[in-house]
């Protein structure tokens, strides 16, 4: 036995619970494999599905062909929009051009996008907290040619100019951390007392309960390791808050960017997985995990989801095979 496998004999892998795909992600991935096989290859796919390498991947095998721009779509090509929204402009202009559009936008974020054409037929103003730069902010933004703001930080709220603050609501992006969003909400109270929020917040069930499950384990265990790709945001939070939880963690795409160094002084692992990372992916890495010694894995305890979004029509009126994922 090597001195790394000697190092990891008799340790015990925690798996968060819940982790990975959450129903918003299911079901986008759901609408372009049944795209795939009602109307045959290509599909195009305006920006990644979801953000996951491999879930893109696969995908692009099987003839999904992801775009930024509408211009590389042919005339009368079916379309799907991702997971995370898109602004008016292009879904005006995919009406424009005639494609066969279906939406994947996770139905959470629709929830932020009524809100914001609901409000703003009153007259409203809005701050949104997030990310400049994702895709789901460009997309709840661009629901309005004016009056919403971006806030990523709490000197953020210290600088933003809305023209009235008679009428202000916050939104917030659906990924973020709870906790970070929760400090600028505060920010945005005591500069703007009057300020509307949602009735229920904005970021998701599925953010919320991976968070939450993150709390509980990093304290029990030396080392967290997040399965999600670079561009995920829920993924990079899980990180950050392990982190902040005074654990050491690492954020991976797959078992391959595992680094043995990260446990040669761990006794006990963690484990879990963004919300738009397959299932396949976490048992990669704890093959690869379990490969330096002997290695018991145990699962925490924890919420069971079974939220479940519908189909967009068109989509699920007919029976259609689809290659069973591996999730």
């Amino acid at each position: 036995m090597s001195a790394a496998q000697q190092t990891q004999a008799g340790k015990e892998i925690l798996l968060a619970e819940p982790r990975g795909f959450c129903a918003g992600v299911d079901r986008a991935i759901e609408i372009v494999e049944r795209a795939l096989a009602k109307f045959g290859a290509p599909i195009y796919v305006r920006h990644e599905i979801v953000h996951n390498t491999y879930v893109v991947n696969d995908l692009k095998a099987r003839g999904a062909i992801f775009i930024e721009d509408l211009a590389e779509v042919p005339p009368g090509a079916t379309l799907v929009f991702s997971a995370h929204g898109v602004s008016k402009a292009v879904q005006e202009e995919a009406r424009a051009r005639g494609f066969n559009v279906f939406d994947a936008t996770c139905p959470l974020v629709t929830k932020v996008h009524v809100e914001v054409a609901k409000l703003a037929r009153e007259g409203y103003e809005f701050l949104m907290i997030g990310h400049k730069g994702h895709p789901e902010v460009e997309g709840t933004m661009g629901q309005l040619s004016e009056g919403i703001h971006l806030v990523e930080d709490e000197d953020d709220v210290a600088r933003v100019q809305p023209r009235q603050t008679d009428k202000l609501a916050v939104v917030t992006q659906t990924t973020l951390s709870v906790d970070d969003a929760a400090g600028i909400k505060a920010a945005i109270r005591a500069r703007f007392p009057n300020v509307r929020e949602p009735k229920q917040q904005d970021i998701c069930y599925a953010t919320q309960n991976r968070q939450d499950a993150v709390k509980v384990l990093a304290p029990q265990v030396d080392v967290v390791i997040v399965v999600g790709s670079p561009t995920s945001s829920n993924s990079n939070r899980l990180r950050e808050l392990a982190e902040r939880l005074g654990t050491p963690a690492h954020m991976v795409d797959n078992a391959q960017e595992l680094q043995p160094a990260w446990f040669a002084n761990a006794t006990r692992v963690g484990v879990t997985a963004g919300a738009s990372a397959p299932e396949v992916l976490v048992a990669g890495v704890i093959d690869r995990i379990r490969s330096l010694g002997e290695v018991s894995v145990r699962k925490m305890e924890g919420l069971e989801e079974t939220v479940k979004f519908p189909l967009p029509k068109g989509l699920k009126l007919e029976p259609v095979s689809i290659q069973k994922r591996k999730n």
